[in-house]
């Protein structure tokens, strides 16, 4: 198992397939509303750059808006005193249906497995991708095909259970190979390059931010290098123990 900033997964000791890239997943729509999130095709939105799929970020904060403490790295995925940003994953009695070692309250259960339901492809950026050690070939949520935005491809690549690509070509070639992928759920984003790159072209649909009862200090933040103001549209609140959920559209800049 291996905490990062940029998302959370187990780490396999068996990957059975191997790098791929450009893979195209059929789509899949939910049709309900759970705990305050859209289970459902998305709401398509005028054309931006032909990016038409709605794009999530969902990643844990602490109350000063930082995802990880400082000096995070390979060794330290979440810096220093970061271990609290994903206390709440354990504290609970409730298994989540994509992991079970995960023991969360019944309210923060309901909401992360939602939130996974809706998600058919991932974006994180390449610094993410590292301290996460590749997160084992699994990629942040499992099942998901992950696309890396990077300047270089990385000379190895472990053995993957989901497709891998490496785009080199910005986000908006990343979003346009996410939404092939994801068919009619959403795009996700882990990590704060990818959030913030796509927040400054105005490709970010809604933000889902679990807010953690503590002050880091410190370390890496989520909102900075964003392009300026953004206005957000509160969709949804939920408070849990440990946790507050915050769900909220992007309503304009």
């Amino acid at each position: 198992m291996r905490l990062t900033a940029g998302g959370f997964a187990p780490m396999c000791e068996t990957c059975c397939v191997k790098f791929e890239a450009g893979v195209r997943t059929e789509p899949v729509g939910p049709t309900s509303l759970v705990n305050g999130y859209e289970r459902m095709p998305p709401t398509r939105r005028p054309s931006k750059g032909a990016i038409m799929a709605k794009v999530l970020l969902a990643i844990t904060v602490s109350l000063d808006g930082y995802i990880a403490g400082p000096n995070d790295g390979a060794e330290l995925p979440l810096g220093q005193g970061g271990e609290p940003l994903f206390e709440w994953f354990f504290t609970g009695d409730t298994p989540s249906k994509y992991n079970e070692m995960f023991r969360l309250s019944k309210p923060s259960a309901e909401f992360f497995d939602a939130g996974i339901d809706t998600c058919g492809a991932v974006i994180s950026g390449r610094r993410t991708y590292d301290i996460a050690g590749a997160w084992g070939g699994n990629g942040p949520v499992s099942g998901l095909p992950l696309f890396v935005l990077t300047h270089n491809v990385p000379d190895e690549v472990p053995e993957t259970t989901v497709p891998y690509t490496f785009v080199t070509d910005g986000i908006e070639s990343a979003l346009r190979q996410a939404e092939a992928a994801a068919g009619d759920k959403y795009v996700a984003l882990t990590g704060s390059q990818a959030a913030q790159q796509c927040l400054k072209a105005g490709l970010l649909d809604e933000i889902q931010l679990p807010v953690v009862p503590d002050l880091l200090g410190g370390g890496v933040r989520l909102f900075d290098h964003i392009g300026g103001p953004v206005r957000l549209e509160t969709l949804n609140v939920l408070d849990a123990p440990g946790v507050t959920h915050l769900r909220y559209r992007i309503a304009g800049r």
